[in-house]
């Protein structure tokens, strides 16, 4: 049941990025998702139009989006987290965008200031209008595998928020484990509760490796059938929830066992090295990606 192909999301210019501690200029923010995209990534998530005081990192996505080829058939979608963000992305030419949904009360209480049901009922109609307008929407859940503030999640709650993103139209729903407490079994469990009710082929997976999981979730996954996988390019980011622990799951190390198994994904690994070493000199930060740490230094420039 293992797929033949995986689709990589990159999440490194949105995801990976707004947890870091330095903020890159837009022209450098562009340079990074070009260079995925030469890479070989053909879904390369551009940044996000949350307000700009509270992601610095990734303000300005505008622009970063006007200095992108759109038409060169790679896929740059854009967390939306309300109206006024869908009507930015609209008017700064955005053709996917992404909505975010938590699977704890808590979480969404203390991330969004909303319960869940009223993030739903915002998504709801962020998604409709996108929709109207022929703009793909991506929904994302938080929390699948574990709160931080609260603990277990409950498999059905996961299922139940799923439910709402698919009603309202997405056309692919990403799991994200965002604490990285996730373990195979828990990974299997939750995702034998979902499958019945939501087609494999509209999940994604996008886990984070705080505890040294995330591959092994991944295979689970991957045994499960699906075919969609979030990762960011050298490990970017980290989780706001464990200091000094790894965020998610590097671009690098998903290839590497992506070619292990001979699961075809489009990627030149040697060139995405490269860019992983470079985007982590101007963050001034170490390469958390294990395969990037272990391959020698390869003479060529992206």
């Amino acid at each position: 049941m293992i797929p033949e192909s995986v689709k990589i999301v990159e999440v490194g210019p949105r995801d990976g990025l707004q947890n870091e501690s330095r903020t890159l200029p837009v022209p450098e923010r562009i340079r990074l998702v070009q260079s995925l995209a030469e890479a070989g990534l053909k879904q390369v998530e551009a940044g996000s139009f949350v307000r700009p005081d509270l992601l610095p990192q990734i303000s300005d996505t505008s622009q970063v989006l006007s200095g992108l080829d759109m038409d060169a058939g790679v896929g740059y979608p854009v967390l939306v987290p309300n109206m006024r963000g869908l009507d930015n992305a609209l008017s700064a030419g955005a053709r996917e965008i992404a909505v975010f949904a938590a699977a704890s009360e808590t979480f969404s209480q203390k991330n969004i200031n909303c319960s869940i049901s009223e993030s739903i009922q915002r998504f709801s109609e962020v998604a409709k209008t996108a929709i109207d307008q022929g703009i793909k929407v991506r929904g994302y859940i938080s929390c699948v595998l574990g709160c931080p503030y609260t603990g277990t999640v409950s498999p059905e709650k996961v299922l139940s928020v799923a439910r709402s993103l698919e009603d309202m139209g997405c056309y692919e729903i990403s799991l994200g484990d965002t604490i990285g407490i996730g373990t195979p079994v828990a990974t299997r469990v939750l995702i034998d509760t979902i499958v019945p009710h939501i087609p494999v082929e509209r999940l994604a997976v996008h886990f984070h490796d705080t505890y040294g999981q995330a591959l092994a979730n991944i295979l689970v996954a991957l045994q499960a059938g699906i075919s969609v996988v979030d990762s960011s390019v050298a490990g970017l980011g980290g989780c706001p929830y464990a200091h000094g622990a790894s965020g998610n799951v590097a671009t690098e190390d998903v290839v590497f066992m992506l070619d292990g198994m001979g699961i075809h994904h489009g990627v030149d690994l040697s060139r995405l090295i490269i860019v992983g070493r470079s985007i982590c000199t101007l963050l001034d930060r170490p390469v958390m990606s294990r395969v990037n740490l272990a391959r020698a230094p390869i003479d060529f420039e992206v």
